[in-house]
């Protein structure tokens, strides 16, 4: 089981406090709203718990049961999604997602996941070819069914129409139990289903 700890975390860029003193513990099955203002640094601390960033000050700790885990294998247990992520446009559906899956074990069979993302049709067809809102269900779905035990989503609905909404809401329902799941939103329809919250303006002094 893993689970992640986050110690007095803090992060500062040149004199400003993006946010400090921050506390976190996270198991598997649990699920984590980060909210803030536009600029408040929710994509910065989703950076800095996947090991993208480093830390001002603070310490995140992952363990695998009891054992620690090295920053450097982070990555191993982690799948990301957003809007500002960007995708192989010249490869089709079906390289993309064959390439995908070469880092990380899928969930499932492959061959069901061009159905599951809505794109079956789609599937020999470059990247760049695709709207905003097609290539944004690749990158959630991606991160969705990788296997992994952590998932972290920066305002996963971004680029996406009502039916992309809905598709996102019953995959997280379908494909994030057991794991744990944090969303960066102020949308509450990207994180009604998260059992916990916590809103940055709250750790800036």
């Amino acid at each position: 089981m893993l689970s992640v700890e986050v110690l007095h975390a803090s992060k500062r860029f040149h004199n400003e406090w993006i946010f400090k003193n921050l506390y976190l513990q996270l198991l598997e099955g649990d699920s984590l709203a980060i909210t803030g203002a536009n600029g408040s640094g929710k994509s910065t601390l989703l950076k800095c718990i996947s090991g993208s960033l480093p830390l001002t000050q603070g310490n995140i700790n992952y363990r695998k049961n009891t054992e620690t885990i090295a920053p450097e294998d982070w990555f191993r247990h982690i799948s990301f999604a957003s809007p500002y992520l960007e995708l192989p446009e010249e490869f089709t559906l079906e390289e993309c997602v064959s390439f995908h899956f070469k880092f990380k074990k899928p969930a499932l069979e492959l061959g069901d996941l061009g159905e599951i993302l809505g794109l079956a049709a789609h599937k020999t067809k470059r990247l760049s070819q695709f709207s905003s809102g097609m290539k944004q269900r690749i990158k959630l779905g991606l991160a969705l069914l990788s296997d992994v035990p952590l998932v972290l989503l920066d305002e996963p609905t971004s680029n996406l129409d009502a039916q992309g909404i809905a598709w996102y809401q019953h995959m997280v329902q379908t494909y994030s139990s057991q794991r744990i799941l944090i969303v960066c939103s102020n949308e509450a329809r990207e994180v009604e289903f998260c059992k916990q919250k916590i809103t940055l303006e709250n750790f800036k002094k």
